[in-house]
């Protein structure tokens, strides 16, 4: 695997709601999901993925990893609005949800996961075995 195929992102085919006059059907009963914006950048120990979820808590999100797939899900927070809304245009019953497929060169058992401000950052380290080290020359 190229190294930039270390992490690859799986796109997720997202069921879309039909909308009509502005107004979100009811007639579909499919979940529906967000794919979140990420940023995946990479230093000589590790790689960093950059997730979007705005309106996510740490009781609202979901980050598992099975094998080699990492998946990260997250649910908005319920709106506690008082009054009647007059215009509703964010849907809260909307989640994020993307997957990646990792290579076995990263250190699965040390991976780490931080949420602040709606940025998930997971961290991903990659195996001793394929760090860069200095190689000692002697005499």
């Amino acid at each position: 695997m190229e190294k930039n195929e270390i992490i690859q992102p799986q796109m997720e085919r997202s069921d879309s709601a039909r909308v009509q006059e502005g107004r979100v059907s009811r007639m579909q009963t499919r979940r529906r999901w967000l794919v979140p914006a990420v940023n995946i950048y990479e230093t000589p120990t590790e790689f960093v993925i950059e997730a979007e979820m705005p309106g996510v808590n740490r009781e609202g999100l979901e980050v598992l990893l099975e094998g080699h797939e990492l998946t990260i899900r997250g649910r908005r927070c319920p709106e506690t609005g008082e009054g009647r809304y007059l215009v509703r245009e964010r849907d809260i019953g909307l989640e994020y949800r993307r997957r990646f497929e990792l290579d076995p060169a990263l250190d699965p058992s040390k991976v780490s996961a931080r949420l602040e401000q709606g940025l998930l950052t997971l961290v991903l380290p990659k195996a001793e075995a394929f760090q860069p080290r200095r190689i000692p020359v002697t005499d």
